[in-house]
């Protein structure tokens, strides 16, 4: 069977489990060596661009971040046709500055995640990508122009600043918030670090849209985080983040930027393409087909 094509790909987390706007709406079910996805994807257009959602955590929110199929969500991806994804995310805030509901777009990752798969090679095949730049800078600035044009004030927009990546499921200890302020970094999550990695590598630019539920467990002054205080605010957040992703979505269609992250593999690939076992170039061929003989 032909899948259906899109340039562009939602993965819409935490409170964002579908997008209002898609027209022309289809469910994609895609096959791949590393498993099912997170949940069908939704085919769709926004003013005549073909997009395609995701729901991270599955529709009905059942899978923990440790649990996200994270290789088959950005292979799904890739034979999908898209070049760009844009990760819609909830965040606690590590910074006084980034309060709840606003939006941060990071440019940096800590990680601090255990065992999770975020790679595809390996089974004869050694592949290692640049990451310094862990955001696409090209993807970012137009996801922060995109999010500058809806009236949210301009002192609730974050452009740039680290994405702290723990595992959870549980949110962090006192200790633990202290020390990841002490790093310097601005918001922690539980689930963009596997995408970014495994988005590098399929050549797919990736950026990040993280909305700010709370101030993790280190204001003396509010609440530590719950899950009710984290979906009241995801709730008031959705609605701002469609905006954006529209926004963004129409300056793609504009002008496709050019990305560091769509020749990744140019120069990572440490093995030569002629002793790679001939079932992992089978595996592995949507990803590998520009450097195939």
């Amino acid at each position: 069977m032909t899948l259906p094509q899109a340039t562009i790909g939602i993965i819409g987390g935490s409170g964002l489990y579908q997008m209002d706007a898609l027209e022309d709406r289809q469910e994609v079910t895609c096959d791949t060596p590393f498993g099912p996805p997170s949940d069908a994807f939704i085919h769709g257009t926004v003013g005549g661009t073909p997009v395609v959602f995701l729901a991270r955590h599955g529709r009905s929110h059942h899978l923990l971040p440790s649990e996200v199929p994270y290789r088959a969500n950005i292979y799904a991806m890739k034979l999908l046709g898209v070049e760009y994804v844009i990760s819609v995310s909830a965040v606690g805030s590590l910074q006084e500055y980034a309060k709840p509901l606003d939006l941060v777009i990071p440019d940096q990752f800590i990680d601090r995640t255990k065992d999770r798969p975020s790679t595809f090679f390996g089974s004869g095949i050694v592949a290692h990508v640049a990451f310094a730049e862990p955001f696409c800078p090209a993807l970012s600035q137009l996801l922060h122009r995109a999010a500058v044009g809806v009236d949210l004030g301009a002192s609730h927009i974050h452009r740039g600043g680290t994405y702290l990546c723990m595992e959870g499921p549980a949110f962090s200890t006192r200790a633990e918030s202290f020390l990841y302020r002490s790093w310097g970094a601005k918001v922690i999550g539980m689930t963009n670090l596997p995408e970014a990695k495994l988005a590098r590598e399929a050549e797919i630019a990736y950026a990040t849209l993280a909305l700010v539920t709370d101030f993790d467990c280190w204001h003396d002054h509010h609440d530590s985080v719950t899950v009710d205080l984290v979906i009241q605010n995801l709730r008031q957040n959705a609605q701002n983040a469609q905006k954006v992703i529209l926004g963004a979505i129409a300056l793609i269609a504009q002008d496709r930027p050019t990305s560091i992250a769509h020749t990744a593999l140019k120069d990572a690939i440490l093995t030569q393409l002629d002793r790679v076992p001939a079932d992992t170039k089978t595996k592995l061929a949507p990803i590998l087909r520009p450097y195939l003989p």
